[in-house]
């Protein structure tokens, strides 16, 4: 854990005041932004707030390699809410995100952290009606989070003005160059003639992201908040072999025996999604599913639900592995293994997040030794079976 600056002595300077932060009051915050921590539960910064915000208030550019569940979030939208002129109306503050969910959920925390003191914050997103959000906009936003696309469309309509954004942020950015976005990014990048700061939240650093931060950025610190190890000691990571077409049964005999209090799901399809739900229905209550081919609505039903414990077991496919928060889940059961290990790496995220303790449980046939293979080398553990191994059975 540490950053990268040009100036030792900045570095020595930073290193001693970041030494004696305990308490989010050793920000320097606005009341009312402590006020709203503090009913949000928030009690002492975590690693990544307490590093990356003094670097945030202070204005600098900054990119953060820091792993999804780290408290990345509130580490942004504390200093932003803090910084917001709310006597104004227009957006100073632009966040970009790679789903609809996660930007929902962006919107929502940084509501939350600025209500007291007045801040407002909405999210833009595919799906939903335009003319609503856009009557939303012109009543005043102060911090916009957007996906790529919705925005690009908002821009090329001249439906919004971007021209005080102070802060631009760029989120789960390998996520988004991986889905397609980099034209995308760099046209909203471009959009942004004026100074103004520019973080940038990556879990992984490709170079695409390098080349980003090189035309982009002023002199950005860079943060690495990763841990030395892949995947955090506090999550257990278990593999079940069996016969292909027995992972259904192999599946609900293992949630029995688990008896997870909350958990997800992955499955590589939308069918399939669908049909294991099904099969799990017969056996247990509160399940569902969530997939890319939902409405929005739907969507925003589901993962609400979800967050609030009222679904027990999500069915879904890789739309929930990425940035979602969902603090309750104890247990992540991979039905379908990937071939690419940072898909594991994203969906056994989903639990074990903030120091808490999780379990992941890999479903393993024949056909996926060699992916197995990857990911245990990947992620430095040697396999623990539930059952027998393969070669055993």
């Amino acid at each position: 854990m540490g950053f990268k600056t040009t100036d030792e002595s900045d570095s020595f300077v930073l290193d001693e005041f970041m030494e004696k932060i305990v308490t989010f009051a050793d920000f320097n915050l606005h009341p009312e932004i402590l006020q709203a921590l503090i009913e949000m539960g928030y009690k002492s910064p975590s690693p990544v707030q307490a590093e990356t915000m003094p670097l945030i208030m202070q204005g600098n550019d900054l990119i953060a390699l820091a792993k999804t569940g780290s408290g990345k979030t509130a580490a942004c939208a504390i200093p932003i809410c803090n910084r917001v002129d709310t006597t104004q109306t227009y957006v100073q503050a632009l966040i970009i995100v790679p789903t609809r969910e996660l930007a929902l959920q962006y919107a929502i925390e940084t509501q939350k952290i600025g209500t007291h003191k007045g801040v407002k914050a909405f999210a833009i997103y595919g799906g939903e009606d335009a003319s609503m959000q856009l009557s939303k906009l012109k009543h005043g936003v102060h911090v916009l989070v957007a996906t790529p696309g919705r925005l690009i469309d908002f821009i090329y309509n001249r439906l919004i003005d971007l021209s005080k954004v102070s802060t631009l942020i760029l989120d789960e950015a390998d996520e988004m160059l991986s889905m397609g976005f980099y034209d995308d990014l760099e046209f909203i990048i471009q959009c942004l003639v004026h100074q103004h700061q520019t973080l940038l939240f990556s879990a992984t650093m490709p170079q695409q992201i390098r080349k980003i931060a090189k035309q982009h950025m002023k002199s950005p610190l860079e943060v690495t908040l990763q841990q030395s190890e892949v995947t955090p000691a506090n999550l257990e990571h278990r593999f079940l072999y069996c016969h292909h077409n027995e992972r259904g049964a192999a599946l609900v005999h293992t949630i029995n025996e688990l008896n997870p209090k909350q958990a997800i799901i992955f499955c590589r399809s939308r069918d399939e999604v669908e049909r294991v739900c099904k099969g799990l229905k017969q056996h247990f209550s509160g399940v569902d599913y969530l997939h890319a081919g939902l409405s929005q609505d739907m969507r925003t039903i589901i993962t609400g639900k979800f967050r609030n414990a009222k679904i027990r077991f999500l069915v879904a496919t890789d739309v929930a592995a990425r940035g979602l928060d969902f603090s309750g889940v104890t247990h992540v059961f991979i039905f379908h293994l990937d071939n690419d290990p940072d898909v594991y790496l994203h969906r056994s995220g989903r639990t074990g997040r903030c120091d808490r303790e999780g379990m992941v449980v890999t479903l393993v046939t024949d056909r996926e030794l060699g992916a197995l293979k990857q990911i245990l080398h990947r992620i430095k553990r040697e396999p623990i079976w539930i059952g027998d191994p393969p070669g055993k059975r």
